[in-house]
Parts: structure tokens; sequence; C-alpha cells
């Protein structure tokens, strides 16, 4: 597959490929925490950057290849090669972002980016212009296509389920792999025969060496995107990954809840649940009532709060809204996880801990940790407070 490549070129366009993966994925996962005014700008960036990943490994890898020495690249084929690209990764990133993405979903849009994906590699190849005829294989088209489409619905499940850290990383090298492997699988089935008059004798063409350039530049943009998307969010630094030592120190000293005083102001100041919590939204922070909370979930630099529909994003610590909740209604049942009691539906044993279904239009699961079993069967009725203990 690799015979008469360049290595350091092959090996670039695979990193190129990990890196437009892990930006891109990266940016799409913050759609579903922001407001909806930063969604379309995020779904842009996403889409840009994994659109400019994979065309420029296309194009690195083209260069890696032992194509003629006279071989050059029509302008017009190239250019729509990439607009495909950009387009079907921004509708399929689209269609997974509106509302909760079923199965079906999930998997059509997987298909179109796939499909996506091949089409621009081959219309880029039909840029290739020189004195040679272009034969493909059918069978290596057919594989290229299943590879294509198997990498694209991977990087749509890292998108939904908004990973971050070591698991993005590690999701972002296999999606670089697959899509790098699309491209050499491609490649592999497609032979030269030399022929005596240029393929494409009409059209504005682009020099090996000028395309270079023009690769050399969006790899300098995907490694500025790439260490940018590395720089710590400071709007949500406040919610840290729970058990960080920020996290440690919110627990033994948590903030200061809205007191009131007795009647009279005689004793001290007892503490008043609040009764809403800030969400933002397009229009900016607004409050949602407590009693349509589902659950409040800490997910990396972010706090999402489920109302029985969908995750919005809180600016409080999940520290912060155990320490401003009722807890008499809510419950910490997981060191990133609280829940609402009266909106508890099922609890299911599930390993040495347990999963807790709530209820509402869009019905969601959550984890139990071990430790907090016992408080949580007891919170519900279905143990003494205490049993199992020991």
């Amino acid at each position: 597959m690799f015979q008469g490549h360049d290595p350091a070129l092959v090996a670039l366009s695979v990193a190129i490929a990990i890196l437009g993966g892990y930006t891109g994925f990266g940016l799409a996962a913050r759609i579903r925490g922001t407001p909806d005014a930063s969604h379309r700008l995020l779904l842009a960036g996403a889409a840009g950057f994994l659109a400019v990943g994979i065309w420029t490994m296309h194009f690195v890898g083209m260069l890696a290849a032992p194509l003629p020495a006279d071989a050059a690249y029509l302008v017009l084929p190239t250019i729509i090669s990439f607009l495909i690209c950009a387009l079907v990764v921004g509708v399929s990133l689209f269609f997974v972002s509106v509302g909760e993405p079923s199965l079906v979903r999930v998997v059509a849009s997987a298909v179109l980016l796939g499909v996506g994906i091949v089409s621009m590699h081959y219309v880029g190849m039909h840029a290739l212009s020189g004195r040679f005829d272009m034969i493909n294989d059918p069978v290596r088209v057919a594989l290229a296509v299943a590879i294509a489409i198997g990498a694209a619905y991977g990087g749509l499940r890292i998108f939904i389920a908004r990973q971050g850290g070591v698991r993005l990383a590690a999701s972002a090298i296999a999606f670089g792999i697959a899509v790098s492997g699309m491209h050499y699988t491609a490649m592999s089935g497609m032979h030269l025969v030399e022929c005596a008059t240029p393929n494409h004798p009409d059209g504005l063409v682009a020099s090996q060496q000028l395309v270079s350039l023009v690769v050399a530049l969006l790899c300098f943009v995907i490694a500025a995107g790439f260490l940018l998307s590395l720089v710590p969010d400071r709007r949500h630094a406040a919610a840290v990954t729970e058990g960080s030592p920020q996290v440690a120190i919110e627990a033994a000293t948590p903030p200061v809840r809205p007191t009131s005083l007795p009647l009279g102001g005689i004793g001290q100041p007892r503490a008043v649940p609040a009764t809403r919590l800030p969400v933002e939204d397009a229009e900016g922070t607004r409050f949602i009532d407590a009693a349509e909370v589902r659950s409040i979930h800490a997910d990396a630099h972010y706090t999402m709060v489920h109302d029985g529909t969908r995750e919005r994003l809180c600016p409080w610590s999940i520290s912060e809204a155990e320490a401003q909740l009722d807890p008499a209604q809510f419950i910490r049942v997981h060191r990133s996880y609280i829940v609402a009691l009266p909106h508890v539906s099922v609890v299911r044993k599930e390993g040495e801990g347990a999963v807790i279904q709530l209820d509402g239009p869009s019905p969601h699961r959550i984890p139990v940790s071990r430790a907090k079993l016992a408080e949580v069967k007891a919170r519900l009725g279905l143990a003494r407070r205490g049993a199992g203990a020991g």
C-alpha cells in the first residue's frame, strides 16, 4: 500500500488527520454545553477544522505518492473537493447536534459523511493532470467507502459523547488512522497508465510545488488550532472535574448559601435552599425552577443541568449546586452527578453500583457509585438507612 511513498510525508499525513480530528471534534463536543448563540460559531469551527484536516491529509498523502514528475493539479476540481468535504462535515455535525440524536440519525449522518470523504478523495484525484490515465480498482473503492463510513460513525459518536482529555485523544488517534487508512487503501487501488496526450488539456493548473506551499500553510493552521484547543476555557474554569484538588477544597468548605433570619432575628441565620438554578441560553442567563431539574452533571469544564428534555449549561460548580439545593429533594449519587429524588423512575443494580433512570420527555440514566448505593436506597425507601453499611 505504501510502496514508493515517502515515509516522512505518510507519517505527517496521519498526524495531520489526528490533529484535525482532535481539534474539530473537540470544538463539536462543546456545542451541547454552550448557549444557542455560540452553536453556529462552534459548528462552523468544528466543520472547518475537520474539513481542513481531512483535505490536507489527502494532499499530503498525494505529495507522498510516487507521481510522475510532470503531474499537476487542476485548480477547480481541487477547490471543489474541499467544498464537498466542508459541506458534508457541516451537514453531518448539524444533524446530530439538533435535539436528541437517534441511532438512525447518527448512522445516516455517518453514511453521508463517509461518502462525502470518499467523494472528496476521488474528486481530488480527478484533479491530477498529466500524460497518464487513471484506473481504480472497484474492490479497493468499496473498501475505502466502508472505512470512511466507519471512521465517520466513530467520530460522530465522539461528538455525541462529549469526551475530553485522554479519551478524546485516543478517539482522535483512531479517527486519524482510519481516515488515513481510507486514503491509502484507495491509493493502493489506483493505477496510472502512460498516454501520449495530457488527460486534462484545458483548465487552470497548479504545480506540485504550489500545492506543497498551500498544504504547508494549512498544516500550520491545524497545528495552531490544536494548540489553542489545549488552552483551558477560563469561562468555565470554576466547574472543574470532580476529584481535583480544587473540588476537594470546595467540598471541605462549601460556598455560603443564601440565608435569611428567623422571625424576630433571634438565633443564627439558617440556610434557605435555592428554588431556581441559573442556566445559559442565547439570550443570556435565565433561571429554571429547581422542581424541573432531573440531574446535574459535572462534565470536564462544564456543569450541565438536565430538565427532562435537554441539558443546559449552568455556571455553578457541582459542589456549589449540592450546597445550594434542597437536600430533601436532591442527592449526590456519584462524584460527578446529583439527581432529583422525586423524578427517579427506575433503579437497577449494575456491577458494584447501580443505575438510576429519571423521568421526563427524554428519560436519561445516571450512574450510582458503590459508596452512595446504600444511602440512595434508604432515601428511596428501598432499604433502611445504614443497611448494608458494614
